[in-house]
């Protein structure tokens, strides 16, 4: 046991859970999902420019359009709903 409260784990406290500050404090990066998401798309991405150019310019032109259709399809009350729940998760308001 160390005097800080923390086991021999690094970023982790005694009861297991991740703790930023020590996780910082020990040299160990704390990654999001989406960030791993994010890295792994570009590495991902660069694999298939290798390969295919063409591959790659639709798998990226599909990410952008499923998104955008599906946006699209919704009716006005799911839009404002959605909009609704996003102004909740900014900072500020």
């Amino acid at each position: 046991m160390v005097a800080d409260g923390l086991d021999g784990s690094f970023g982790q406290d005694s009861a297991g859970e991740r703790d930023p500050v020590a996780a910082g404090r020990s040299g160990v990066t704390v990654m999001t999902p989406h960030m791993k998401f994010g890295i792994a798309g570009v590495v991902i991405g660069l694999i298939l420019f290798l390969i295919s150019p063409w591959l790659a310019l639709a798998v990226i032109g599909l990410a952008i359009a499923i998104p955008s259709v599906a946006y699209a399809m919704l009716d006005s009350n799911q839009k404002a709903r959605l909009k609704q729940i996003r102004g909740r998760r900014q900072i500020g308001r």
